[in-house]
């Protein structure tokens, strides 16, 4: 196994200090296991801002729409493309982030009726254009195989955090551009795959959001990574972008968390066990007791949950689905 060319800057390491305690704070606020809606509304601004970077013209409200089986008016290959992207995500768990095949399996969904060979490697050379000149010339197409299998072995084995793993493969795998198109929204989407098991956050992180804002620095990194020969500039990149996305996550969700959310978030964790008012506050470390009694009533009031006993030895149970 061959180590991809990089260094650990001091940036790096206080990126990676600031990312470490951000997922902490997210962690005990609970906001890793996020209710539905709140997944459902950033996989949308994921698959929007994801595609919008090469080229395709959909609004969220259409993406939603097409998400919940509505027919909308738009060209036929930017539906496509959406739908492809919904199911493609929609099976995020189901990959397996150091095999090959689930590479190839994702890219197939991806790119379905978009190109003539979704999920084979390219059998050709590419050059990579912005505007009218060629800026990156990949690697033969006859050493595409064995250079992602390094880099898989590489992402499974290395001792370096996965956190920066992550960055250096999204990097390689643009330099390689192991498929003759959709190379942009596999990186993408394979950065959250790679993280999502140890940092369950990354599943709904909308982090394509910022890339799409960030769009010509995105570029001028993977640029200037090229010319140096090494990823460390764009792993600097990558890792400022996570931070961002981290802190819009804790800035909108401590505000917008709902009781409906929180009552949700803890069936997710506790399932179908009895429960009091105190564990509740336990799981909750934030919100008053005047807070969680009203979430609690207002549960059994819609009859989410149902309610035994009185004063303090009253206990909860949620109903079965």
């Amino acid at each position: 196994m061959l180590k991809p060319p990089y260094s650990i800057t001091s940036l790096i390491l206080e990126q990676t200090a600031s990312i470490f305690e951000k997922l902490g704070e997210i962690k005990s606020a609970n906001l890793q296991k996020a209710p539905t809606e709140l997944r459902k509304k950033n996989r949308i601004k994921t698959i929007q801002s994801s595609l919008e970077i090469e080229g395709n013209t959909l609004s969220t409200a259409q993406i939603t729409a097409l998400l919940e089986g509505k027919r909308i008016l738009a060209p036929e290959k930017d539906i496509l493309e959406v739908k492809n992207a919904i199911k493609a995500y929609e099976l995020l768990n189901e990959y397996e982030p150091y095999k090959l095949a689930s590479l190839c399996k994702a890219h197939k969904i991806l790119m379905t009726e978009l190109v003539k060979n979704p999920g084979k490697l390219r059998t050709q050379q590419v050059g990579i254009a912005h505007g009218e000149s060629i800026k990156h010339i990949a690697p033969p197409h006859s050493m595409v195989e064995s250079l992602l299998n390094n880099l898989l072995a590489y992402l499974k084995n290395d001792s370096d955090l996965l956190l920066i793993k992550s960055c250096v493969f999204h990097y390689e795998f643009e330099f390689i551009h192991p498929f003759m198109d959709g190379n942009g929204r596999m990186g993408q989407l394979w950065q959250p795959v790679i993280l999502k098991d140890k940092y369950p956050v990354f599943e709904f992180l909308p982090i394509e959001t910022l890339i799409k804002k960030e769009q010509k620095s995105y570029y001028k990194a993977l640029a200037l990574s090229d010319s140096l020969g090494h990823s460390t500039p764009f792993i600097e990149f990558m890792l400022n972008i996570i931070k961002q996305a981290l802190e819009e996550l804790l800035q909108s969700q401590n505000i917008s968390l709902t009781g409906k959310d929180r009552i949700q978030l803890y069936k997710n964790d506790i399932g179908l066990n009895n429960f009091s008012r105190q564990e509740y506050m336990r799981y909750f470390k934030t919100i008053s007791s005047a807070t969680a009694s009203r979430d609690l009533k207002d549960a059994v009031a819609e009859k989410i949950i149902e309610k035994t006993g009185d004063k303090r030895l009253t206990i909860y149970k949620y109903f079965p689905d």
